[in-house]
């Protein structure tokens, strides 16, 4: 297959502002798109301060949509103060 007609798969930021989502994102797409490491992404998840994410099997997940509102929930927050 040629470059040119490789299928590209859009990355976490794409996805989030594309608009509704077309695959749940995974802690390394959270990692990626908040540029922090995938450590802290558990360390959140662990302490219930990220995003919400839900299990599939022993997977997470996160809804672009809900990652969306609790980064803009962050931003309120951080304008407010």
């Amino acid at each position: 297959m040629s470059p040119s007609k490789a299928v590209q798969t859009p990355g976490p930021r794409t996805t989030l502002r594309a608009g509704l989502p077309d695959r749940y994102l995974t802690p390394d797409d959270i990692a990626a798109l908040f540029e922090v490491p995938l450590e802290t992404v558990y360390q959140w998840r662990k302490k219930r301060i990220g995003p919400p994410g839900f299990r599939v099997g022993k997977h997470v997940r996160y809804d672009p949509a809900a990652v969306q509102r609790w980064a803009a929930e962050r931003m309120a927050d951080h304008i407010a103060a």
